[in-house]
């Protein structure tokens, strides 16, 4: 059952609902009661080192010019990736919030979500016309899954280099998340890996949830990855238009 979190904004105390089974029957994440007028949000996590800021990076140069876009990332003790984002200049600096979870990652995208929801309040008072905002996860492993009180859709990350063996392990992040990326599939005869079978490992224990192979050498512009959070937003925006 979701658990309430209680805090303060500038005197103001509210509570942000926690929902700590991501993969327990829950609300639409499209509906009037989650929607509220604001952007969706879309959650990036995954293993360290499997593309998770790249593939932030790719998103936003490939949609940062047609949507209102907006990104905030997750370190334990650093700003290292959106220091990374920044530098990379993928979106304006005012756009990119950082948050420093001070613990393991999925503490701060499942269990407490509240400094990430304050990220995303922030960018909205500063960009009150946000479409979208990507919150990227610290690394962690094949468990980390976003609350649903934070992302309204999960993107979940993993590469060639952990072995074809990695989607067969499952693990919430692997069978749940609303999109699965196999990322780096350009290394894959390099380090030993059949992408037959990753592949086919994956569609298994994913069953009708969808699967994207890709490579950011070959295509730095994420194309496929993107097109699927275009038809996230356009579901999104479809969701808010008013019943006449």
């Amino acid at each position: 059952m979701p658990a309430e979190h209680a805090h303060e904004h500038a005197g103001a105390t509210h509570r942000h609902p926690v929902d700590f089974d991501p993969t327990a029957a829950g609300p639409d994440p499209f509906s009037a009661e989650r929607r509220a007028d604001r952007p969706l949000r879309i959650g990036i996590g995954g293993p360290v080192g499997s593309g998770k800021t790249a593939l932030t990076a790719a998103l936003c140069r490939t949609l940062g010019a047609e949507t209102e876009l907006a990104v905030v990332t997750n370190d334990i003790y650093t700003t290292e990736d959106a220091d990374f984002l920044r530098r990379a200049a993928v979106l304006d600096t005012s756009r990119i919030e950082a948050v420093q979870t001070g613990a393991c990652p999925h503490t701060a995208i499942r269990d407490d979500i509240t400094a990430n929801l304050d990220a995303v309040e922030r960018l909205q008072r500063v960009h009150p016309g946000l479409e979208l905002v990507l919150v990227e996860s610290g690394g962690d492993n094949l468990t980390a899954v976003f609350s649903r009180g934070l992302a309204d859709a999960q993107i979940f990350v993993v590469d060639v280099a952990g072995g074809d063996k990695v989607p067969r392990k499952g693990g919430p992040g692997v069978t749940t998340a609303d999109l699965l990326v196999i990322n780096k599939v350009d290394l894959a005869e390099r380090v030993g890996a059949d992408m037959s079978v990753m592949c086919a490992d994956a569609h298994r224990m994913r069953g009708d949830l969808p699967v994207i192979t890709q490579s950011l050498t070959d295509d730095p512009s994420a194309g496929d990855t993107a097109n699927w959070v275009r038809q996230r937003l356009a579901e999104w925006s479809r969701s808010t238009e008013p019943v006449v």
